[in-house]
């Protein structure tokens, strides 16, 4: 019994922790677009910005690359599936989708993402999954329907739409290849070694995609107008490449790791709501009644998501009831 309780209470505590790199991950990406848009507005094209992002912070992280080469010969089908997925895949796909489709029908596709990991976690894993965690998922993508006001834009793209569900896909990819290996113990492989040389992956996809050859540089040694206020360019970029990529990706893996992907993937809908209350306060983009309503649905739902899932399961075996069942929600996926 005495066991039992320990365990409980490291569940608990692990989960704590999980959803609190989850939160801070959310704030980080969601910070991305508010940070983004100045510079898009001063000349920056779109995909330029995002090779920035994703250059800058390989350049970061190259320390960590080097220190973890060991990684590129023992797990190098997950450091390519998580730059080509993780990294580069979803930035190509949502940017590609809206240059075609409104952003807020983009968003919300692209955040069907959790829906499809409980997809993968029952059809390919063959798990279990609990009515909570498909009823967080549901309230979660109604409410970013209201949140990104998918109304105001519907129309049919077959193309827009499939480039959007790419965007959802290779995000699920994030989440399921961030999960990898974390139940190998000291073998492990290092979570931040894996974001370096998923960094540098996309580096090399989106410098094709991006051609940043062709990139006005002469605007980042400007300024850029926020909302009425001047801000450097340089700071806008070190904002989205220190802190809306290196710290975004850093917790949001080690989130994953210390809940599951469909909780974890949940929790990230909160970015979507982040994002837009930071447009209201940074950009002067005021929200409208449906997107308050909206942001509320999220947060119901990734709280019924979360609470219904224990953090990862200890390796040790437990005196477990008859309740217990649910807990192999979290249970861990097949290495890569």
């Amino acid at each position: 019994m005495a066991v039992h309780t320990s365990q409980g209470s490291q569940d608990n505590q692990g989960r704590g922790v999980g959803l609190g790199l989850a939160l801070v991950s959310a704030v980080a990406f969601g910070g991305s677009g508010v940070a983004a848009k100045p510079l898009i507005e001063a000349g920056l094209d779109p995909l330029h910005v995002v090779w920035l992002r994703v250059a800058g912070a390989a350049l970061v992280m190259l320390p960590i690359a080097v220190r973890h080469r060991g990684l590129v010969k023992r797990r190098p089908a997950l450091l390519a599936g998580f730059g080509l997925l993780g990294v580069a895949g979803v930035q190509a796909c949502y940017f590609a989708a809206i240059s075609r489709v409104p952003v807020g029908v983009a968003l919300l596709v692209e955040y069907l993402a959790p829906a499809l990991v409980l997809g993968w976690v029952r059809f390919v894993q063959r798990r279990p999954v609990t009515r909570a965690a498909a009823l967080g998922v549901v309230l979660a993508v109604g409410g970013l329907a209201c949140v990104v006001e998918v109304w105001s834009g519907l129309d049919f793209d077959a193309v827009g739409l499939l480039l959007a569900l790419g965007a959802a896909c290779c995000q699920v990819g994030y989440f399921v290849l961030s999960d990898q290996g974390s139940d190998a113990g000291d073998e492990a492989p290092d979570p931040l070694g894996v974001i370096a040389y998923g960094l540098l992956v996309g580096t090399l996809v989106l410098t094709v995609v991006a051609r940043p050859w062709t990139m006005h540089w002469s605007v980042l040694g400007g300024s850029a107008d926020m909302n009425g206020t001047s801000v450097p360019a340089t700071l806008l970029l070190g904002w989205i490449v220190l802190v809306a990529t290196v710290v975004a990706y850093a917790t949001g893996v080690l989130s994953v790791r210390r809940l599951s992907p469909q909780v974890a993937g949940v929790v990230a809908c909160l970015e979507a709501v982040i994002a837009t209350v930071l447009a209201w306060v940074l950009l002067g983009e005021h929200l409208s009644a449906p997107q308050i309503a909206g942001g509320a649905v999220v947060l119901l739902g990734a709280f019924i998501a979360q609470s219904s899932a224990p953090a990862k399961p200890s390796r040790e075996p437990v005196a477990s009831g008859s309740g217990d069942a649910e807990r192999e929600l979290s249970a861990h996926g097949t290495a890569v």
